[in-house]
């Protein structure tokens, strides 16, 4: 095994280092210091009780010893490609030490322990000894602990890196030659654990039971403070024919450095009128964190890099399209090419008429057929390119983001009028609504389904949403087909715009109420439910002036939208209103507030908008003072966060909200 970790020039893996910036080393990486709480030893196998730390699109992750747990190394590692995910180690990068030829081993007494973006760290002394243990990844595939040791006089000392395996039914855990392999039930993967010293052994390897111990061949000296570094290093091989790169050990730290500090500076403007900015910084920069812990690589049927909702949620261990789409639009600020790597995951697997599925897994079995999402792919390319200038990924993307579009008329236009339904390939009623990515929304509880063809089905009602994002995607493709000399076609996608823009305006706003509703199929009938959806035509550019001052005022209405986290999915004077457990059925989902943000700053209603914004940041409970991760959904009365931890398109949303960008002006 020992070719793995030879100290080679870094492959191509590193070399792209997705998203990396040149920035300069001063940028205070050390002021965003524990802005999650990522200490937390698991009890089972299953444990998804505290936060846990990834970068670089691996699939294993690793925390900081629970608070009280003083022994050296750090908790780990969670994989995430088994099964849902679940721990595969205990403890990794344990240090013991001893004067050479003494007897009794060196006391380490931890003396600090903390998170920055990019890394953890523990520190440790004993007499005359100075111990730093820090957790960072080189790359998608390697875990590495540097381990810097210095002392006040010349010694030598001897040196072992311990760890311990979660007992996993069915697993292996055995020495092969100078590593430590670990191999699983039912999975190819392989976690390979080995130590790097410069010009010493590591391979004196002994397995008992579900512990290991790696120590080197002789003692290491030590010169009086001049410091000593090694390297413990965990490999997760996803399968057999895996290829994993080398290491560079002298640049992979640096490396590490410049991206986050590349990252940083990347969101240093990030600001809210009346709010301040270090506060702004904070949490921009968690969305950050968050953002890259859930990044996952290309593995397996998954061919391109992405962001999964959350590691925290055993249910979401795949690439969502719609929440794709958010994802990709927050990354474009910071980490382009892995915004670019998201669109591409989902569009990899674009069906021959057109569609996307729902979701996208790295085993396809799990793949979800039976519904699509929300079109907001041509926003999110467009983000890309507003953020990027990049020409040359329009053209990439502009014929598949066209028979995107067009998909969703020749399947989803029941009446053939212009205006679109959601549905689903098998004609049941839950997907319909799933591809709404509005679940459970009230205004589907009436709703039925209708017949196509054979493998399009469509609800009985055209959703104001729907359409308004199918407006703004024929816009952004007008504008995308002039960037790309095309202008026929970009007459053509902005006659679309103009129909749909009437058809709207027309049909689906109730001049009485001053709200935008779903419209019934082949009736006259709007469905008056009170919801988020009502201010996507003013997020899309398609409302009137008057239609917009009159969803303002109800938006900016306390009794209905404007509640102390602002921007409900359902008006919280409805009967159905249930902000704790009613999902989409009252909750705060930060897209939707971020998109009623957006509606009001595009339509003139700046100052209207900031005081929203301030409030979706400084009301929602422990995210811009303490350690409380991005929820999925807030309750819109107290602010207490609910459901999935560690939620990336709350994240995203929230740095969209503070970059300031709304509504696709710039």
């Amino acid at each position: 095994m020992r070719s793995l970790i030879k100290p080679l020039i870094l492959a191509a893996a590193m070399a792209m280092a997705i998203g990396l910036h040149a920035a300069p080393t001063e940028q205070p990486v050390a002021q965003y210091q524990d802005l999650l709480d990522f200490h937390g030893t698991p009890s089972t196998a299953t444990d998804r009780g505290f936060n846990i730390f990834f970068d670089m699109g691996a699939w294993q992750g690793y925390s900081l010893p629970r608070t009280g747990d003083t022994g050296t190394g750090f908790s780990g590692p969670f994989v995430h490609s088994l099964g849902t995910g679940q721990w595969a180690g205990v403890r990794f990068a344990a240090l013991t030490l001893r004067d050479a030829g003494g007897k009794n081993g060196i006391d380490l007494k931890e003396t600090a322990s903390h998170a920055v973006p990019g890394a953890l760290e523990r520190t440790f002394s004993a007499d005359g000894l100075k111990v730093r243990q820090t957790l960072f990844f080189a790359d998608s595939w390697h875990a590495l602990v540097r381990i810097e040791l210095s002392a006040d006089r010349a010694r030598d000392v001897e040196l072992a890196i311990g760890g311990r395996a979660m007992p996993l039914p069915g697993s292996h855990l055995a020495g092969d030659g100078d590593a430590v392999t670990q191999r699983f039930a039912d999975s190819p993967s392989t976690l390979i654990t080995q130590v790097h010293a410069d010009g010493l052994v590591a391979d004196h390897v002994s397995v008992s039971g579900n512990d290991y111990r790696i120590a080197l061949d002789r003692p290491l000296h030590l010169e009086a403070g001049k410091p000593a570094t090694l390297y413990a290093v965990q490999t997760l091989r996803y399968d057999a024919n895996a290829k994993p790169p080398s290491i560079d050990y002298t640049q992979a730290w640096d490396a590490n450095r410049a991206r986050w500090n590349g990252y940083l500076k990347s969101v240093a403007t990030s600001h809210i009128d009346g709010l301040s900015d270090d506060v702004a910084r904070r949490v921009a920069v968690k969305a950050v964190v968050t953002l890259i812990g859930n990044w996952r690589a290309a593995r397996g049927d998954v061919h391109y890099d992405g962001v999964v909702p959350s590691y925290s949620n055993p249910d979401f261990n795949g690439f969502w399209a719609w929440d794709s789409w958010k994802h990709a639009a927050a990354l474009a600020w910071f980490a382009p090419d892995l915004a670019r790597e998201q669109i591409r995951a989902m569009f990899d697997y674009q069906g021959a008429d057109g569609m996307l599925p729902d979701c996208v897994f790295i085993r396809r079995a799990d793949d979800n057929w039976r519904d699509s999402k929300p079109p907001l792919a041509t926003w999110a390319v467009m983000e890309v390119y507003r953020a990027t200038g990049d020409r040359a990924f329009l053209a990439e993307m502009y014929d598949k983001l066209v028979r995107y579009h067009r998909w969703w008329f020749a399947d989803r236009d029941h009446d053939r009028n212009g205006l679109a339904e959601f549905g689903s390939t098998d004609g049941t009623r839950i997907a319909a609504a799933w591809e709404s990515g509005m679940d459970n929304a009230v205004r589907f509880d009436g709703a039925k389904m209708v017949k196509n063809s054979e493998h399009a089905w469509s609800l009985d009602q055209e959703s104001v949403d729907l359409n308004a994002y199918l407006y703004r995607e024929a816009v952004e493709l007008a504008q995308i087909a002039e960037l790309l000399g095309k202008p026929q076609d970009r007459q053509q996608w902005q006659a679309q715009a103009d129909a749909m823009k009437g058809a709207i305006q027309s049909r689906m706003y109730d001049a009485k109420l001053g709200w935008f509703f779903d419209a019934r199929l082949g009736k006259p009938d709007l469905v008056r439910v009170y919801g988020s959806e009502g201010w996507a035509p003013l997020w899309a550019g398609v409302a009137t002036a008057a239609q917009a001052a009159a969803v303002e005022k109800t938006m900016l209405d306390p009794r209905k939208f404007a509640t102390t986290m602002p921007f409900p999915t359902l008006a919280a004077d409805d009967p159905h209103f249930s902000p704790i457990k009613g999902y989409w059925r009252g909750p705060v989902w930060m897209d939707q507030s971020l998109f009623g943000v957006e509606a009001l700053q595009r339509y003139g209603y700046t100052k209207e908008a900031g005081a929203m914004a301030r409030r979706l940041v400084l009301n929602a409970k422990g995210l811009a003072t303490g350690q409380a991760t991005f929820r999925e959904n807030y309750d819109p009365l107290t602010g207490n966060g609910y459901q999935s931890q560690n939620f990336s398109w709350s994240a995203a949303s929230y740095l969209l909200l503070l970059g300031n960008r709304a509504g696709g002006e710039r």
